[in-house]
């Protein structure tokens, strides 16, 4: 969503780099390129102006002037007003202490709030609550069946009385106050402790929907009432959120289709206008794909710095403690990382969502955003498919695979052989990596995409005390073990290495002639009689 305002916020903040100090005209420009991508990012203009007048008064304070380096300073500044932009503070639901606790979803046609319901259900229901949803959308044609389908995929009940239009062509007839007011009546008597009530889309200019939002709240006395706003709504976005604050006064924000490629300039505006707190986000089409909205984090990812808090929360959400604790112990025990290990680590890995998403969070992705478009998630898949192609004596085994049997694999799993032979050829390292690491020897970096080298100090398996200077010096002294000695050039030293070698020669070849090799007896002279030769062949013994 904000590729393009980090992408161009990266690059005004690398002209600062390495200056030790910022003058005026430095700040000034550093402010325009600021501006500019603000507004390109669809921001409204009025939070823009506010953004960078508190960024420039702060630049050209001694807060910078002072600063050891200037230029991570300015950055450290506009990250903290993005975060007062954004909102701040993390704020979550509000529960009531005597239940239900009533949640109104309001927002404009089309801003995934029925979709949204179903997510927020789930998300309730995973934390332990108990919801109920209440179909309070008569008017648009199949909304009370898209909230029942969402439902049952949250394994959350439904209370829609009333089944609403199929079409374009029919005309609401059931009222929305009644059938919110019964849906809460019916979540005391069931003891359900959340109530999530879906309310017709509206114009914020439609004053007659404004005023039945308005009815519906009142009426079941909703204790929040969330905004639900499309990310990619560009400049309107104020508009609209003044003209909904003043009809429901709602009590917070929801971005939906945050996962989508437009500017993302709502997200930056209505919190700041509104003085409402955006709370959560939508980041996808599935049930899991729903996140808690934290300002600190947003902002680190505009700036480039990722998201790791985030990364771990979703590790620790759908990370297999007992899986891990296996992994642990087989990685201290130095035992060998397999292709069995290879696969239940990445079914963990799909466990917490899309794997581009997932190295999105990551500090400076923005850097590696070609790879990242190009990274398919669909090839995990494959993935899996070659590795269940094998068998396990293979899996645990991989060095056994000759061409035939990755023919077979590739056959089994409908992928090329290449892929197969690409797969165990980077398992070959990082099956190579797990030992270096459980041995002590640290990270190496001669991983791919990786320069050479091992830092620390570590030294290749096999490799002795000595380090690297000590193989060499091994290697160079049986390389020269055996070779013969060069005769000398002084004459008189070189007649006496020739004598010395015929005498070694005539004691060799005494030796391999002894009778006393052939199981006879030493004592007596050797003759050519004792080999028992055929007639004739004594002569080439001579």
């Amino acid at each position: 969503m904000f590729n393009s305002l980090s992408d161009r916020l990266t690059a005004t903040f690398k002209n600062l780099k390495g200056k030790g100090r910022l003058s005026e005209a430095d700040i000034d420009g550093t402010a325009r390129e600021i501006r500019r991508a603000l507004l390109d990012a669809d921001v409204a203009v009025p939070v823009v102006r506010q953004f960078i007048a508190k960024v420039k008064a702060r630049s050209l304070g001694a807060e910078v002037s002072e600063a050891l380096n200037p230029g991570q300073q300015v950055v450290k500044i506009v990250n903290e007003e993005l975060v007062g932009i954004l909102g701040g503070q993390t704020r979550e639901l509000a529960f009531a202490k005597q239940p239900p606790t009533i949640i109104m979803l309001a927002g404009l046609q089309g801003a995934g709030k029925t979709t949204l319901a179903g997510k927020l259900a789930y998300r309730l229901k995973n934390q332990g609550h108990t919801p109920l949803l209440v179909a309070c959308d008569l008017q648009r044609p199949n909304a009370v069946n898209q909230l029942q389908v969402g439902g049952q995929r949250a394994g959350v009940p439904v209370y829609a009385p009333h089944p609403g239009v199929s079409s374009e062509a029919e005309t609401a007839t059931g009222d929305p106050v009644a059938v919110a007011r019964d849906g809460v009546a019916q979540a005391r008597q069931a003891l359900h402790d959340v109530v999530i009530i879906d309310t017709a889309g509206r114009l914020g200019v439609d004053e007659e929907l404004m005023r039945q939002a308005g009815d519906i709240r009142t009426a079941v006395g909703a204790h929040e009432v969330l905004f639900v706003i499309d990310a990619m709504i560009g400049q309107d976005a104020v508009a609209t959120a003044q003209a909904f604050d003043e009809g429901v006064d709602f009590t917070g924000v929801v971005l939906s289709k945050l996962d989508g490629d437009a500017r993302g300039g709502a997200a930056l505006s209505v919190a700041s206008v509104t003085g409402k707190p955006v709370m959560y986000a939508s980041t996808g089409e599935g049930l899991k794909d729903f996140e808690v909205f934290h300002p600190d984090r947003m902002a680190r990812r505009i700036l480039d710095m990722g998201d790791v808090l985030s990364l771990i929360e979703q590790a620790e959400a759908s990370w297999d403690r007992d899986e891990a604790a296996k992994m642990a112990k087989k990685f201290a025990d130095q035992e060998d990382f397999t292709l069995e290990d290879f696969l239940a680590q990445m079914q963990q890995l799909k466990k917490m969502g899309s794997m581009k998403k997932l190295l999105g969070m990551m500090p400076g992705a923005q850097g590696m955003r070609q790879q990242l478009d190009q990274f398919d998630d669909s090839s995990l898949g494959r993935i899996e498919a070659i590795i269940y192609s094998m068998t396990p004596h293979e899996r645990a085994a991989p060095k056994i695979m000759n061409g035939s049997r990755r023919a077979r694999i590739a056959k089994g799993s409908g992928v090329h052989v290449s892929e197969v032979n690409q797969l165990l050829e980077r398992f070959g390292q990082a099956q190579k990596m797990m030992k270096r690491m459980a041995s002590g020897g640290g990270m190496p970096q001669g991983m791919p995409g990786m320069g050479g080298g091992m830092p620390g100090g570590g030294m290749p398996p096999g490799m002795g005390a000595g380090g690297a200077g000590g193989a060499k010096s091994k290697r160079k002294q049986q390389q020269t073990k055996g070779k013969k000695k060069g005769r000398s050039g002084n004459p008189a030293k070189a007649a006496q290495q020739a004598r010395e070698a015929e005498q070694r020669r005539a004691a060799s070849a005494e030796k391999r002639f002894d009778g006393s090799s052939f199981g006879g007896s030493g004592g007596r002279e050797f003759t050519p009689e004792d080999l028992d030769l055929p007639k004739g062949f004594d002569k080439y013994l001579r």
